[in-house]
């Protein structure tokens, strides 16, 4: 065992990666660490109690689900200790090295084993039955106090790993989403460009259709940008301060619903308006205002796959106004409504990974606005938010 300066015992070589043999080391120096000595005299006591067993290279010693029924001193050789980490690949836990022990779990219950043990190059161990080990605690109560000690230094340097291998983990997860993300959000776009660049390149198109169709293309490739520039914006806090203007809120919206509406007509979802967008005067960032627009719109749609109807719904008060989206969906499900504009809680979505509605949230947000979802029983779902008016 290696020395340490401090009282508290260092976790075990399974972690450090030490392999002297206990018949090659020398001796401890009289101030030498007390627990150190101790483990080494007790590792050989156990080999005393033990049965010698040898293990070719590759060979797997003990497999997760075996019967806990003893531990291993290692002679000779190499030993890794393999576990899957979060549902992934096995992966290495630690590599126990000669002069150290493995599969003492068995020590503490008759559970089966938790990991595979496998030799990583020929090896030779000392097999100590739980039985016989078991009486050797009783003879030695003070090794069952050492033995504890680095079980809890191992179980320390476990969790280390096991918190750094989650970590790296859930990086490559949100990898994978933001990637997703993106395919899932410009399906729509590179769609409705790919129809227009058709329409451009046709020798039969008259030239106001042509006109018309490059600006989709403008407009839908401006979409993209802005997407973009939202996942960037989610994924670094400290992303470009929102730039707001006033701007006449009808003026902006009708463009837009407008383009919705062409979007959806093909999905059997009609967009509907109860009263006109009012000539209110509001201070927003434009492009970013129609993200949310399209998020929530799209959503809606997505909840109606057999199609139906959107209804826009505008209040004005004192010093805000309101804008409702209400679809005719099968709505939302309570336990799911609180949880709705976390990030990543796609709540079983066939697409999408769940950002758009933090997205949302941020935008409604950054605007001085709130979001929030309601979804009475035998209805579909209202999302509302609210924008500041100008002063």
């Amino acid at each position: 065992m290696p020395a340490s300066s401090a009282s508290v015992p260092r976790p075990s070589r399974a972690f450090t990666g030490e392999s002297a043999p206990l018949h090659s080391r020398a001796p401890m120096a009289a101030n030498g660490n007390t627990f150190a000595c101790a483990i080494r005299a007790e590792l050989e006591a156990l080999h005393r109690a033990g049965e010698p067993r040898e293990f070719a290279a590759g060979q797997v010693i003990f497999t997760a689900g075996d019967p806990g029924d003893g531990v291993y001193v290692v002679d000779s050789g190499q030993v890794q200790i393999v576990a899957p980490f979060a549902g992934s690949e096995p992966r290495v836990l630690a590599t126990i090295s000669a002069g150290d022990f493995f599969g003492e779990m068995a020590i503490l219950d008759d559970a089966p084993r938790s990991a595979t043990a496998r030799a990583e190059t020929a090896t030779r161990a000392t097999f100590v039955s739980r039985a016989e080990l078991l009486n050797l605690l009783d003879r030695q109560p003070r090794l069952a106090l050492n033995l504890i000690r680095e079980f809890s230094g191992r179980i320390r340097a476990l969790n280390h790993k096991y918190v750094d291998e989650i970590i790296q983990s859930e990086r490559l997860a949100l990898i994978g989403r933001f990637a997703a993300t993106i395919v899932h959000d410009f399906k729509n776009p590179l769609t409705i460009i790919g129809l227009a660049a058709e329409l451009t390149g046709a020798e039969s198109t008259p030239p106001a259709v042509r006109a018309k169709a490059g600006e989709k293309i403008h407009r839908q490739i401006e979409r993209m940008t802005n997407m973009l520039q939202e996942l960037i914006d989610f994924s670094r806090p400290s992303g470009s301060r929102v730039a707001l203007r006033e701007t006449n809120f009808a003026r902006f919206l009708s463009p837009l619903i407008d383009e919705v509406r062409a979007e959806l007509v093909t999905r059997n979802v009609a967009v509907e308006m109860t009263v006109a967008p009012p000539d209110a005067t509001v201070r927003i960032d434009p492009p970013r205002l129609s993200r949310l627009f399209y998020n929530l719109l799209n959503n809606a749609a997505e909840a109606m796959p057999e199609g139906g109807r959107i209804l826009l719904r505008f209040t004005v008060r004192a010093t805000e106004l309101q804008i409702d989206v209400e679809d005719t969906g099968a709505g939302i499900a309570p336990e799911i409504a609180t949880t709705l504009f976390q990030p990543f809680a796609t709540h079983g979505k066939k697409n999408g990974t769940g950002l758009g509605l933090t997205i949302c949230k941020k935008i409604a947000e950054d605007h001085g606005g709130r979001i929030w979802v309601e979804s009475p029983p035998g209805r579909g779902a209202t999302f509302s938010f609210t924008l500041p008016l100008a002063s």
